[in-house]
């Protein structure tokens, strides 16, 4: 794409979070659903990116919420895998399908509740999401949130009427017995072979803590990583009062 050509310009714009020059360029006939030298749409960028600004400014001018970009990546996706909770919601209001299935059957929902996103899951739930849609591997959401050690998305998943109650609670139960910088480094291992040196952070989160475990190469820098929550006593301590309401 030629550096004079007004459409690769939109894109360092967005990078640099420069709206008024944003506005500047669709005004001046710029496609608010210009992809970048790689195939990236403009709008999967401002949301993956956090730019809630950016992502009305495209929306207004027309760019599809449920366009996916590159063909796999859907927006609403990208924003709800990183939490961002008002580009998430921009979508939504701008017609973006809560439903919408990208590469590998993954939903947003599947992303808020693999990132224990309350705020998200919350959003996407409100607007229609289904509750018990499962993910790709067939695993339910209320399974996923309860893995995931996420009081709040458990919340909201019951809040709206979620199935698979007993396996939920199963997860949850079995997580409690379980050392989860051990579940972490086993998964990671399990994906990038034995070997490597690793980290673990702990972090305050909603419901307790976040443990986070990271791969290191040999300069010690890391590569790979996966969290959970700390919440499955909660989690386990909600279900069990759910299963023991009048009529369940």
């Amino acid at each position: 794409m030629s550096t004079n050509d007004p459409a690769a310009r939109l894109f360092p714009a967005l990078y640099e979070g420069d709206e008024d020059a944003v506005v500047r360029l669709l005004r001046a006939g710029v496609s608010a659903e210009a992809v970048d030298e790689d195939g990236q749409s403009a709008l999967y960028l401002a949301a993956v990116s956090d730019q809630p600004g950016m992502v009305r400014l495209l929306l207004t001018a027309g760019a599809d919420p449920d366009r996916l970009s590159l063909g796999t990546d859907a927006p609403l996706c990208g924003a709800a895998c990183g939490g961002h909770t008002e580009v998430v919601n921009a979508l939504l209001a701008a017609g973006a399908g809560p439903n919408t299935v990208e590469e590998f059957g993954l939903t947003a929902l599947t992303w808020a509740l693999r990132g224990g996103h309350t705020s998200v899951a919350t959003a996407l739930l409100a607007a229609g999401a289904d509750p018990d849609r499962p993910g790709p591997a067939g695993e339910l959401p209320l399974v996923t949130a309860a893995h995931r050690g996420s009081v709040g998305c458990v919340r909201a998943l019951l809040a709206h009427g979620a199935g698979a109650r007993a396996e939920a609670l199963a997860e949850a139960r079995r997580l409690l017995g379980v050392d989860l910088e051990a579940e972490l480094l086993a998964g990671l291992t399990r994906t990038h072979g034995p070997g490597h040196a690793s980290v673990t952070h702990r972090r305050p989160s909603p419901g307790g803590v976040t443990v986070e475990v990271q791969l290191l190469d040999a300069e010690g820098r890391p590569f790979a990583g996966d969290d959970l929550q700390t919440g499955h006593a909660e989690i386990a301590a909600l279900l069990e009062a759910d299963a023991a309401r009048p009529g369940r």
